[in-house]
């Protein structure tokens, strides 16, 4: 079973770069202007340029949690950091998801006001695929190192 966690987990160190590149959704201010993709960097991108404190924010959350929970997950399968940090690290993944849940909370709104049009894209799915993955694999980590290994 940790065999298979730590596959997982690497994979995540894989799939979270490219869902950070992966279109979020298509959005257009008006149907005749057409839809421009925003993906995680992109709208981060606008941030930055926009709101630094907000970009911070994001950025942290979208991009530096995920990618140091898994690769803390990492450590621990390969016993390279203690088990007792996985608590932390669990902590950590759970910031990430609030991304997500603030990025459908943007499609809600915006397609409430009616004056654009949102299309969700494949990136969003897979962005919340490697979120949960990732709160999976570290709930799942306690109980496979405890369990007895056969040789």
């Amino acid at each position: 079973m940790l065999n298979i966690l730590r596959i997982a987990n690497l994979a995540l160190l894989i799939l979270f770069p490219i869902a950070w590149f992966a279109p979020l959704m298509r959005a257009g201010l008006l149907p005749i202007f057409g839809l421009s993709e925003i993906s995680v960097i992109s709208g981060m991108q606008a941030l930055w340029e926009s709101d630094i404190a907000l970009a911070l924010l994001v950025t942290a959350f979208a991009l530096f949690a995920p990618y140091l929970k898994t690769i803390g997950l990492a450590l621990v399968h390969f016993n390279l950091l203690k088990d007792n940090t996985l608590p932390v690290l669990s902590w950590i993944g759970k910031l990430a998801m609030a991304d997500v849940f603030l990025i459908a909370l943007y499609i809600v709104v915006f397609k409430g006001v009616g004056i654009g049009k949102i299309e969700t894209g494949w990136g969003l799915y897979m962005f919340t695929l490697c979120i949960l993955a990732s709160i999976l694999i570290s709930a799942l980590t306690p109980h496979a190192k405890a369990a007895p290994t056969t040789a």
